[in-house]
């Protein structure tokens, strides 16, 4: 199992450089991943936000060892041609360490919506599946044409792909919306949340074990298959292992250590980062 840090860009997140010195001290402290949030806006009004592709360019450049990423990109309000071009870049610059995560965004009505994108679940889901499509298309360096109910993609040959062949793709959902664990399936990992668990809680094993069993039984490859999870461990050292392996035992490969304005301060923060991974 694998151990990352994850940061909202939001509220007294938002500022980029504090979120890139958190990342410099998540390599220090030995954590394998550092993910941000994607979000344009958030819940109330003026609420800060600092755009995540951004910092992670910065993380890219000032750390040698740790994955990154945008977790999860909310790409059916994005162009997928323009976020293939990012994030091979980003793969590019950080020699292999670029990490691709996607779902259909959490608030619809504030980051769709309210520019006058279709907020629709299902519209959003079509432009999901095609995204990735696409996405998978453009990195594979082959010539590549589309032609779907969302996008088309006139043949093109999409260089320099990224290091990673192939970057693997994790995708996200909102457990219990099966769809989105079907799509998961067919892809290279999952990243599930749940209707139950809020920011200051963490899914069960049983919980975890259930999502996913649904999800392999509808994977059709035998390669292999990333699960994370967002999560909190407060207890020091042998505990945390305790904690933490059960959740190892359904499956699961990157804890991701879920930090924000939810668990306490900013110096909470940097002091569980400062603690390590529970491993």
């Amino acid at each position: 199992m694998k151990f990352a840090v994850g940061v909202p860009n939001v509220r007294g997140y938002a500022d980029p450089r504090l979120l890139v010195d958190l990342a410099i001290r998540a390599e220090a402290a030995g954590w394998d991943g550092f993910f941000v949030w994607d979000h344009l806006v958030y819940h109330e009004p003026g609420d800060p936000v600092c755009d995540p592709w951004v910092v992670a360019s910065a993380v890219a450049a000032v750390t040698q060892r740790l994955r990154f990423g945008v977790l999860l990109c909310a790409l059916p309000r994005r162009r997928p041609w323009k976020v293939a071009r990012e994030v091979a870049t980003l793969d590019r610059l950080s020699g292999g360490r670029a990490a691709f995560g996607a779902g259909l965004g959490s608030l619809p009505a504030e980051e769709y919506a309210a520019f006058g994108e279709d907020d629709q679940a299902a519209v959003r889901a079509g432009k999901l599946e095609e995204g990735l499509a696409i996405l998978r298309g453009l990195w594979s360096g082959e010539p590549f044409s589309y032609s779907g109910r969302h996008y088309i993609v006139f043949e093109i040959v999409f260089l320099p792909t990224p290091v990673q062949r192939p970057l693997p793709i994790w995708v996200g959902g909102r457990w219990p919306n099966r769809r989105a664990f079907r799509r998961a399936a067919f892809w290279d990992g999952v990243f599930p949340t749940h209707e139950e668990i809020g920011h200051a809680e963490t899914m069960s094993p049983a919980q975890l074990a259930e999502i996913v069993e649904y999800t392999l039984k509808h994977r059709e490859s035998h390669a292999p298959f990333d699960v994370l999870m967002e999560g909190h461990t407060d207890s020091r050292g042998t505990q945390r292992k305790h904690r933490i392996r059960p959740y190892a035992d359904v499956g699961l490969t990157w804890w991701v250590e879920k930090l924000g304005w939810f668990r306490g301060s900013m110096e909470d923060a940097c002091r569980r980062i400062d603690e390590g991974p529970p491993s």
